[in-house]
């Protein structure tokens, strides 16, 4: 199906189920322990040995030997297969760093070797008996100290590095009011609860991996070009994902480990990194330095917008963009972006839930709060005079939806935004306490998707797509969407997802995944209503599927019986047009918070949050709340605490487990509300629906910064918010 033209009238407009509250149908799974994650392994036939890692000592350099005798001797070791006698390999498309293969060490805690034992603890015991020498060469580890020496990027995520539009440099200089800061974010980790892991088992030349993937296609083209074999020969599945956060959308390591460990040993071999690998082996969201400038009149209408930011990565890898949304988010005539990138010798970075968005804004929505107290202004005031409903660099190019001033307003009213005072003259006890708020803004991204449904003689539904479920709710959502299309209850619907022999999907990332592989299911689900009206002679068009029925003038048939003993089948693709070309896609929200800050300590509690979004047709409120709140608390992570400490002597993230990495826990977190516009766009796709699970983390750390200042009068531009940095301008207890 190609969706050229924007969505008309369609059966999901029902909305008899899409829309709903549904629970999620892999709950009871979940709670009860009966869904199958990678490392579990419950194949009755298979005899499970077990791959522990071997990781780099050094940073950067060469191994000049390597001695595996000790670990092979070790009690219960079937294999050690190490970098020098896995070769060089074949770096896959996605991947910066290469996996595994070759003496050369980009990184630290690179794997050069996987020990395979009878168990875990023999495989753990062994590995630490593996002696390598190094020649060990000098490396960059500090963004700050290679600054400098960035160069403007030859690929910056599809997307062009710098862009500029009138005279930003004479504009800002004659602006009347002007904002010239720096900023600062961190690296930091995606700390999912499942770690990456993975099970192979040969079977002749046919390679079966379960594992802990967002994109299954992704992983098992560039597993096949890894290990240089046929992508046929690769079945890859990965039912149930505990968490990724983007650190699993691109091949790792645990499945070429697993891969080589069972080849080597001709048993199904389990490997799964510790956590220290997880932050040092996988990708991490790299740290940023950003100056942006804001000119404007004195009634507060911005005249000048520049951004630019600073980013490292090892060679080969890519800006994190974070200009992307001063791109869009606010009008300007004169225009300035512009991305850097330094070569780093650390560990990968990459995507990490809203890449771009989500660092940007935590720079750009606090300079927003600093030119309106420049102003005189009410920040929300500010940001809804400088709205626009057209791409601030090409103004003939609409929003197909944009209402950021009704989440504003709305948001505004809902939190009780009226009662917020200046800056650090509202004090309950020993607490300081305010209100901060920031925009949301993230583009909605459209990829093609696949699906493939059944219908059988007892009128059940099976869907059939390589989606992933990263706990966000796809299994129920594609099962409204199916169950909608068909005139069916859900628990006539059937899901199967993660399976590399099903259609290709969207995948999970980029918040993209819920509006695109629901399309594709609505897709075949077209092809299905076809099939079933072309065999009981109904013109399609009028057909009417409904309480198990279809319908067409004054005939009605079951669509059991309809079905027949053989069933009916319908699979096609959601293709996209050019619509994007013409009309902007985004998503917008707003981020609402209160805190109080101990006058004694600096120690931020956060005390209630709110964020309104605008992100077309909510498919089920009951999935998109939580997507939502689960990034808000990623938000007061990324204010507070999270931050990926560097040693820049030895090349490494130090805090590199859930004890020293700080991400939020219960006792962190206070009431969140979510409210979503009642919106619908019928230009991003026959759902009419984007994206909504990044947009809720986009602008919470800046709206928790904003608040920090409404509490205290200290302004912080560099994260996390630690009360280290606030505690020396507190104002006295008396």
């Amino acid at each position: 199906m190609q969706f050229d033209t924007p969505a008309t009238t369609n059966p999901i407009d029902q909305l008899k189920i899409v829309g709903r509250p549904v629970r999620r149908i892999d709950g009871e799974l979940k709670v009860t322990g009966r869904a199958t994650y990678a490392y579990e392994g419950r194949e009755p036939n298979l005899h499970y040995a077990y791959g522990y890692p071997v990781g780099s000592a050094i940073a950067k350099g060469r191994i000049t030997a390597m001695d595996v005798t000790a670990a092979q001797d070790a009690p219960g070791v079937l294999a050690v297969v190490t970098t020098l006698s896995a070769g060089e390999g074949e770096k896959g498309e996605y991947n910066t760093a290469r996996l595994f293969g070759g003496d050369r060490i980009q990184h630290y805690h690179q794997a050069i070797a996987v020990v395979v034992a009878e168990t875990f603890e023999q495989a753990r015991a062994a590995a630490a008996l593996v002696k390598v020498d190094y020649a060990r060469e000098e490396g960059s580890y500090s963004l700050h100290d290679v600054r400098q020496a960035a160069v403007k990027p030859e690929d910056a995520g599809g997307s062009e590095p710098d862009t500029a539009v009138g005279d930003f440099e004479g504009a800002f200089r004659a602006a009347a009011v002007t904002l010239d800061e720096d900023y600062t974010t961190p690296d930091q980790s995606h700390a999912m609860m499942e770690p990456h892991a993975s099970i192979a088992a040969w079977s002749g030349d046919e390679l079966t991996v379960w594992t802990s993937s967002q994109m299954i296609d992704w992983w098992r083209s560039d597993l096949a070009k890894t290990l240089g074999i046929d992508k046929e020969k690769i079945h890859l599945m990965s039912p149930f994902i505990g968490g990724g956060f983007g650190g699993k959308l691109f091949l790792r390591v645990d499945a070429v480990l697993a891969a080589l460990g069972a080849k080597a040993t001709g048993r199904a071999v389990k490997v799964t990194l510790p956590r220290p690998f997880v932050a040092n082996n996988t990708t991490h969201r790299p740290a940023t330095i950003q100056r942006i400038r804001i000119g404007a009149d004195s009634d507060g209408a911005i005249t000048a917008i520049g951004h630019e930011s600073w980013s490292g990565d090892l060679p080969g890898g890519g800006p994190e963009t974070a200009v992307m949304q001063t791109r869009l988010l606010y009008a300007g005539t004169n225009r300035m972006t512009a991305m850097r990138l330094a070569t780093l010798d650390l560990p990968e970075g990459n995507a990490m839930r809203a890449p771009g968005e989500a660092p940007g804004l935590m720079a750009l929505e606090i300079a927003m709060d600093e030119l309106a107290e420049k102003l005189g202004m009410d920040p929300i005031q500010l940001r809804i005079l400088n709205d626009t409903q057209v791409d601030p660099e090409n103004p003939e190019r609409p929003f197909t939806q944009r209402d950021l001033v009704g989440c504003l307003t709305l948001g505004a009213q809902q939190f009780g935004w009226d009662q917020r005072r200046p800056p650090a003259s509202r004090r309950e006890g020993n607490w300081l306490i305010g209100m901060g708020v920031a925009a949301a803004f993230r583009n909605n991204m459209l990829i093609s998707s696949s699906a493939r449904v059944r219908l059988d003689h007892a009128g059940m539904l099976t869907v059939e797509t390589d989606m992933t479920d990263i706990g966000t709710g796809s299994y129920t959502i594609i099962a409204q969407t199916a169950a909608e299309m068909l005139g069916l209850p859900v628990d006539k619907v059937s899901v199967k997802l993660g399976d590399s022999r099903f259609p290709v999907s969207a995948g999970s990332g980029g918040q993209f995944g819920a509006n695109c592989s629901t399309s594709g299911v609505y897709a075949a689900c077209v092809k299905l209503r076809e099939a079933v009206a072309a065999k009981l002679g109904f013109n399609s068009d009028d057909a009417v599927f409904e309480g198990g029925v279809v319908c067409s003038g004054n005939r009605s048939i079951a669509l059991a019986e309809a079905a027949g003993p053989e069933g009916l089948a319908g699979e096609d693709k959601i293709e996209w047009g050019d619509l994007s070309d013409s009309h902007q896609q985004s998503t917008f929200g707003a981020h609402f918070v209160e805190v109080a800050v101990d006058l004694a300590t600096g120690e931020t509690r956060i005390r209630r949050m709110l964020a309104v979004c605008a992100a077309g047709r909510i498919l089920n409120p009951l999935t998109a709340r939580s997507q939502v709140i689960g990034a808000m608390t990623m938000g007061a992570g990324g204010a507070l605490s999270e931050e990926l400490v560097v040693d820049t002597a030895r090349g490494y993230f130090v805090n590199h487990d859930l004890a020293g990495y700080e991400v939020p826990v219960h006792a962190d977190i206070p009431h969140q509300d979510v409210l979503f516009l009642d919106e619908t766009d019928p230009y991003s796709s026959p759902m009419k629906a984007k994206g909504i699970g990044e947009l809720g983390l986009c602008g919470v750390s800046a709206a928790i910064a904003n608040a920090i200042y409404n509490a205290t009068g200290v302004r912080v531009r560099h994260y996390p918010i630690t009360l280290d940095k606030l505690i020396g301008g507190l104002p006295g207890l008396a």
